[in-house]
Formats: structure tokens, C-alpha cells, sequence
């Protein structure tokens, strides 16, 4: 038994050598990359503080210390624990003096995705830097709509012809013909779109521009991950990261340092189309469809018709689960906030349906694993559905588990659970 005992202990011990071997050789290939890169891309070094942290533990790997003395120092990287307030995200934050590049760990096995991944992560960190502070994200609530689907999913599929095409400029153009298309239909979407493609767009185009792919490589990437995201549930908060990469690679092409000009209030198709002299035009539905006949617009539509009734049926199951009595209602007082973005769904009015997510409040930690919440269109409150077991700290419904800081309590009015100070 002694015996069983210490070899599982060593075991336990190689595992996390292991672990902080990989995060250590990470932070070497990345800083390589970087020193090589100089700076140029964004006349702004990417390199700097980094933080991989395990999900399970809360463990932190660090490159370098912090200003407050919390991580210990190790041979050639730091150690410590994330607190608990704080939501493990692959994100940018704010903490002991510094600003760090945060990312999850198990990083990506491929090395080019691995890049790829710290690389845009590591551009959230320098946004504050080159003047993109107090991003505002508007939902692309349209892009959970029929329409609004077939109309992105063809502007992606002539972006796909465009990696592959000896004449591309002809395909980016009908691609532009799409989206402009889509705002025809939707006059608020070109704003809406604009800001998260000014947030994750641009950083994904660095991160995988800066990957070290070789140049068909990359173009594949482009093409693959465009496939990729057709599987994802809904396509609201995730367009960003396969639109903008593919526009941006075709614009490096000619004019290296194109992303300089782009600032804070820059709205990106605007300057795409002057890039390529395409001038802001109306279409037919007609020219549209001739146009998607070269783009699979039939398999499409029949594709997103199926779906949309799929969708009607999911809106009416949310709609009791989160409409009716005794629900649990959460004011956001203080809100830090982690979630999966390729799932939410938008509910009409009444806000957005995120299936998975975390937040910490002033109240405590809300942690979501399934069957979602509603946070409302003014991201003031949260919605949970009915609490199956209820004690003075620990809360929990179907998918859901709420933590109370002892201050905290819940109780039932206007048949609503809500939390209030004690």
C-alpha cells in the first residue's frame, strides 16, 4: 500500500512538472516570437505579463512577478493562486499593479494555435495602449435571425473563394455585396457588428497573422475555421474572430501597416470598402440571388429555414423557464462576468440567454453549467430559474449553483427569490 501510495504521489508530481514544463516552453516560444516581431505590428510590443491558469486549482503560472509579492518565484517563471473574485477567462485584467494577458490552461497542442491563441490574448492586454479604451460591445442580435444568417453565411463562403481564387479582389467585393446586403435589412447591424469586430476582430487578425503559419497554411486556417464555425449553436458574439482575419490578411497584402489607421471610432466596413473602392450601394433581392447562386445560397437558406423553426420551439422552452413565478432574480451590483460566447442566444426584448457562464458579485458567485440564465438588455440583473435546494450559503437549481458571501441572504417577494443584505 505504501508502496501504491508514493508511486501515485510521484505521478502527481510529474503531472504538474509536466504541466509547468509546457507553460514555461510556451512562454519562451511566445517571448521568441515577440522579440523577433519587435513591436512593428502594432508599433506597441505584445510581450509582457502573462498568467496560464489551471481551471480546476485556480493555480497560476506566471512569466513574470507581480507588484504585490503574491507569486512566488521559481526558477524561471512564478506560481501562485487566483482569487476567487476573479474569473478564469482567456481575457485581459487588472491586478496587483499590472495588467496581465490571462489564458486557460491546457493550452492548444499545435504550436501555431498556440500562437495563435496568446498572441490575440496578448493583444487585449495593449488595447488600453493604442487608444481602444472603453470598448462598448452592441449585440449582433440579428445574427441569430434567418436572414441575418444566410446573409453572413454568404459573405463567408466568398471570403472562402477568396483564399482559394487567383482573382480574389472579385470575391472580397461580393462578400462586401452580402454584408451591405445584411444592413439593408438590419439598419442597426453595421454599428453592432463593427463593435465587436473592433474588439476580438482585429485582435484575432494579430493573433493569427503574427502565428508563424506559412502563408498556404494560413490561408487554410482561415478556410477551415470558417467551416468550424458553422457548427457553433449561434453565430451572435463569434463572427468577429473569421471575418475580419480574412479581410485584414487580404489588405496586408498590399499595405503592411493597414491596421495603424484604424482607431477607436473607425467603423471597419467603411474602411474596407475604400480599401477596394467599393462604394456603399443598394441591392435587389434579385441580385443577391443571382449573386449567391456561385456562394451555395440554396443550401443555405434550406439549412436556415429548418433552423429558425427550431429556434422558435427553444425561444418558447426559455421563455417559461425564466418568465414565470418564483424565479431567482440577481441585481448586478459589481459584476466581473466569464462565458462561453459561441452559445448565447438572444430572447427578443427581454435580453440574451447565456447557457454557461460565471459571475461574481458583491453578493457572491453565480456559477451557470447548464441550462443558461437571462441577463437583461441593460446587463443590470440576471435571471435564474427556480432554487431545488436552499441553505444559508449554498443555493441550487437545475444547472446552477449560487455561493452567498456571509452578509447575504436570499429571500422571496413579489413571487421572485432575490438576495439583499442581512
Amino acid at each position: 500500500m505504501r508502496i501504491t501510495t508514493l508511486f501515485f504521489v510521484f505521478l502527481l508530481l510529474w503531472g504538474c512538472n509536466n504541466g509547468t514544463d509546457k507553460a514555461v516552453s510556451a512562454f519562451k516560444e511566445l517571448h521568441q516570437v515577440l522579440q523577433k516581431e519587435n513591436g512593428t505590428t502594432w508599433n506597441k510590443s505584445l510581450d509582457g505579463p502573462l498568467v496560464l491558469v489551471d481551471r480546476a486549482t485556480r493555480t497560476i503560472i506566471a512569466n513574470e512577478g507581480d507588484n504585490a509579492g503574491k507569486l512566488e518565484k521559481k526558477a524561471d517563471y512564478y506560481i501562485g493562486k487566483l482569487p476567487k473574485d476573479i474569473n478564469i477567462a482567456n481575457t485581459a485584467f487588472n491586478w496587483n499593479g499590472k495588467r496581465w494577458t490571462m489564458v486557460a490552461l491546457p493550452l492548444p497542442k499545435n504550436k501555431f494555435e498556440r500562437l495563435n491563441l496568446l498572441i490575440h490574448e496578448s493583444f487585449h492586454r495593449i488595447q488600453p495602449d493604442l487608444g481602444f479604451t472603453d470598448l462598448h460591445e452592441i449585440q449582433s442580435k440579428h445574427l441569430d435571425s434567418k436572414e441575418g444568417r444566410i446573409y453572413l453565411k454568404l459573405e463567408l463562403e466568398a471570403l472562402k473563394q477568396a483564399l482559394v481564387s487567383n482573382a480574389p479582389i472579385k470575391h472580397l467585393k461580393k462578400a462586401l455585396m452580402f454584408r451591405q446586403y445584411r444592413y439593408q435589412h438590419f439598419p442597426e447591424a453595421k454599428k453592432a457588428e463593427n463593435s465587436l469586430e473592433i474588439n476580438e476582430g482585429l485582435a484575432e487578425y494579430t493573433g493569427s497573422i503574427l502565428s508563424g503559419r506559412a502563408d498556404s497554411d494560413l490561408k487554410k486556417h482561415y478556410s477551415s475555421k470558417i467551416d468550424w464555425f458553422y457548427t457553433m449553436p449561434t453565430f451572435v458574439r463569434s463572427f468577429a474572430y473569421f471575418t475580419i482575419p480574412v479581410y485584414g490578411y487580404f489588405m496586408q497584402q498590399t499595405e503592411k501597416g493597414w491596421n495603424l489607421r484604424i482607431k477607436k471610432n473607425t467603423n471597419l466596413t467603411d474602411f474596407i470598402q475604400q480599401f477596394w473602392s467599393v462604394s456603399t450601394s443598394t441591392y435587389t433581392e434579385e441580385e443577391i440571388k443571382q449573386a449567391g447562386k456561385l456562394y451555395g445560397i440554396t443550401t443555405i437558406t434550406e439549412f436556415e429555414t429548418q433552423r429558425a423553426v427550431k429556434r422558435e420551439k427553444l425561444i418558447s422552452t426559455y421563455k417559461q423557464q425564466f418568465l414565470t413565478d418564483s424565479v431567482v432574480e440577481l441585481d448586478l451590483l459589481k459584476m466581473r462576468i466569464s462565458f462561453d460566447p459561441t452559445n448565447i442566444m438572444p430572447l427578443d426584448s427581454l435580453g440574451t440567454v447565456y447557457p454557461n457562464l460565471r459571475i461574481s458579485d458583491k453578493w457572491g458567485i453565480l456559477k451557470i453549467d447548464s441550462c443558461g440564465a437571462l441577463m437583461s438588455p441593460k446587463w443590470n440583473k440576471v435571471t435564474i430559474s427556480n432554487p431545488r435546494l436552499i441553505t444559508d450559503s449554498v443555493i441550487t437549481g437545475k444547472g446552477w449553483k449560487l455561493s452567498l458571501n456571509k452578509s447575504w441572504q436570499l429571500h422571496f417577494t413579489d413571487n421572485k427569490f432575490k438576495v439583499s443584505l442581512r
